[in-house]
C-alpha cells in the first residue's frame, strides 16, 4: 500500500479549469498504477482516468477524454489531474487511488477533495 493525499478542489464555473494534486508516499511506486475516481451524489463512482507510475501511460473515460490530463512528477512524488472545460456534471468528490500494476484492486485511497462546478 501507499499513502495518498489530495488537494486542489474548489468551486468553479462551467468552462473553467482546475488542477488537483495527489501527494504519494510509500514503496515500490514503479510497481503500482494510480487512478482518479469521482463520486457524485446519487451516482455510481466513476473512474475518469488512470496512470502507470513507471511508464506514465494513461487511460481516460469517454466523459473526460480530450478535456482532462493525468500526469505525475517522479521527483515530487505527486500525481496531477488537470481538468479543463469543466461541466456541472463533473461535480463530485475526487479521490486518488492506487493498485498493484496490472490489477484493479485499489487498496490505497486518499481522503478526497470536493470539486463543485456551477452552471
Amino acid at each position: 500500500q501507499v499513502q495518498l493525499a489530495e488537494s486542489g478542489g474548489g468551486l468553479v464555473q462551467a468552462g473553467d479549469s482546475l488542477s488537483l494534486s495527489c501527494a504519494v508516499s510509500g514503496r515500490s511506486l514503479m510497481l503500482r498504477a494510480f487512478a482518479w475516481f469521482r463520486q457524485a451524489p446519487a451516482k455510481e463512482r466513476e473512474r475518469p482516468g488512470t496512470i502507470g507510475w513507471f511508464a506514465g501511460s494513461t487511460t481516460y473515460a469517454d466523459s473526460v477524454r480530450g478535456r482532462w490530463t493525468i500526469s505525475r512528477d517522479d521527483a515530487k512524488n505527486t500525481l496531477y489531474l488537470q481538468m479543463n472545460a469543466l461541466k456541472p456534471e463533473d461535480t463530485g468528490v475526487y479521490y486518488c487511488a492506487s493498485a498493484k500494476l496490472g490489477t484493479n484492486d485499489y487498496d490505497s485511497w486518499g481522503q478526497g477533495t470536493q470539486v463543485t462546478v456551477s452552471s
